[in-house]
């Protein structure tokens, strides 16, 4: 996958890239956001409504393997698991669809995203690092939340801890056109549901867990049974917007499930894999295309440009 040319895009990419690191500090060989993480395999095997949504490839075969990465947010390597900056936790998903080919989901806990372009993410992030959360008054970020309601929102929504990596709900934050063999076409964003339901635990049971509760319970987990999850595509009507993450469609919009997802083993060599590994938010295969949502291509060059750095580590 080559850079994109866009000079402006690399610039913005590498401004954000060099903000992560003033925040957390940079760790050479891990990612700038969502550092701490553990892969497992697995297999995806798609609905019959999957087909009827999209010609894509892994929508209408058998099945399809599957490498996944569950991450903690923040670019500490070491963040306890309990720490509740850890959240929203991550879900990137990577249907293997032959030699060097694949597509990706990347997805994390919570509905939405802070903003709608990555100027404003940039200042979201600059306000961040001159702020004092725990005193927020008078303070940079206090003055871009009250002009931003999105990154108010986002902020604010109640981000609890799960009692494993396996009970908890995903969203992909950006709107992505599915197009299937008969060349309609329909807009829809991804939810991966655990066939186990969601569960969180309350203030008095996370501090009874360790710092690393959830990297160590997954893998448990795993290892008792195969751990589900259900992929669904919430789809958009006529006239909803379908290029801005911070906005949410109406609940009552028509959600479509297209597969699950079996995962079934912890990856062997997954430290090793996850410095090599970059996922890729565009899912570049016939029948599902990026929407204009201005996060992807944004979001596509960094991962790009953090993994060369990582893998170079």
């Amino acid at each position: 996958m080559p850079l994109p040319t866009d000079e402006k895009l690399l610039a913005l990419s590498q401004s954000l890239l060099d903000q992560f690191h003033a925040i957390f500090g940079e760790y050479p060989g891990f990612r700038p956001a969502h550092a701490k993480g553990t892969m497992l395999t697995g297999t995806f095997v798609p609905t019959e409504a999957a087909k009827e949504l999209s010609s894509a490839e892994h929508l209408n075969q058998a099945s399809t393997p599957v490498l996944v990465r569950f991450s903690d947010s923040t670019g500490l390597p070491l963040i306890p698991d309990t720490d509740p900056n850890s959240n929203p936790r991550g879900f990137a998903v990577r249907f293997v669809l032959g030699p060097h080919r694949h597509t990706d989901i990347v997805s994390h806990s919570t509905d939405g995203f802070p903003t709608h372009t990555g100027d404003e993410f940039l200042e979201f992030l600059r306000a961040l690092a001159a702020s004092d959360p725990a005193n927020l008054a008078g303070s940079p970020l206090e003055a871009f939340l009250g002009s931003h309601p999105a990154a108010l929102a986002f902020v604010q929504t109640p981000k609890p801890a799960p009692s494993s990596f396996g009970r908890e709900n995903y969203f992909g934050v950006t709107a992505m056109k599915f197009t299937n063999a008969a060349g309609v076409s329909r807009f829809g964003r991804y939810r991966i549901v655990p066939v186990a339901g969601p569960d969180h635990l309350d203030d008095e049971a996370l501090k009874a867990k360790d710092a690393n509760y959830l990297m160590d319970e997954i893998a448990a987990r795993v290892a008792a049974g195969p751990v589900g999850f259900k992929v669904l595509v919430q789809l958009a009507d006529e006239g909803d917007v379908v290029d801005d993450a911070t906005i949410h469609w109406p609940v009552e919009r028509e959600v479509v499930e297209i597969g699950t997802l079996s995962l079934t083993a912890p990856l062997e060599g997954s430290e090793a894999e996850q410095k090599t590994i970059i996922f890729d938010p565009i899912p570049r295969l016939a029948g599902i295309e990026p929407s204009d949502d201005p996060l992807l291509e944004l979001r596509a060059a960094i991962y790009l440009m953090s993994g060369r750095k990582r893998r170079a580590a």
